[in-house]
């Protein structure tokens, strides 16, 4: 994945719980990326990307 791609979906992620097709749990899922990625992640990124996760966690019961 690309940082833009993983920005964007960040971004529509966390923009909103509700959208016009659901919840947050409907049309999100936890996101993971391989290890290289993350190797590749700026700082502002890995924080977004586990708000997003942690999120999940609290809301829809999402495990690690």
């Amino acid at each position: 994945m690309g940082k833009r791609l993983i920005a964007a979906v960040l971004a529509a992620a966390l923009g909103g719980c509700t959208t016009t097709k659901g919840g947050f749990c409907a049309v999100s899922s936890p996101l993971r990326l391989s290890g290289r990625a993350v190797d590749t992640l700026s700082d502002e990124e890995a924080r977004a990307l586990l708000a997003h996760n942690r999120k999940g966690e609290k809301l829809c019961g999402w495990r690690p």
